[in-house]
């Protein structure tokens, strides 16, 4: 087992350090920190320091958050990369992995959405023409409330036949 090399101030940001370097403000550091998807230490002044390491944290953070992601779904994928030292390059391969395939189903979900969004989307009202081919009598209820067409949901035998609602 290696010894851990102990840090150093120069690998100790203040949390105001932090917040310029991310972008972030202090109390998104706060609240990000309090949600466990970062942590930080105190010096004997019990002043916040976090790993330098954290900028790259965050800046993740940021990323999947502009993505959508739910603030679990990214303490999930968090949770692979080590806790106290700088990730590797094998480490972020790791987590990109996870990543990558939330990204795509969040691509399928828009390209469906974006695809199917001129036409019935499934949410019950019944008030277009091409409902009647698409949810007749309002079949798609039985897979939960909303738009199930454009979350994903294919009754039996719905086909793709358009009627012009003129």
């Amino acid at each position: 087992m290696r010894a851990q090399t102990p840090l150093r101030p120069a690998d100790l940001l203040a949390i105001g350090e932090l917040a310029r370097r991310t972008g972030l403000s202090v109390s998104a550091i706060r609240f990000y920190e309090a949600r466990g998807l970062i942590s930080s230490m105190r010096n004997a002044g019990r002043q916040r320091r976090f790993l330098r390491s954290d900028i790259r944290r965050l800046s993740f953070i940021q990323i999947a958050q502009q993505l959508g992601l739910t603030i679990e779904e990214i303490r999930e994928l968090l949770a692979s990369l080590p806790r106290g030292r700088t990730p590797t390059l094998k480490d972020w391969e790791t987590i990109s992995k996870g990543f990558r395939r939330v990204v795509e189903e969040r691509i399928a979900a828009m390209t469906r959405m974006r695809d199917n969004l001129d036409s019935c989307i499934g949410c019950g009202c019944l008030s277009l023409r091409k409902c009647r081919l698409y949810n007749p009598e309002d079949r798609m209820r039985r897979f939960g409330p909303g738009p199930r067409l454009l979350l994903g949901d294919r009754p039996d035998g719905a086909g793709g036949v358009e009627i012009s609602d003129q």
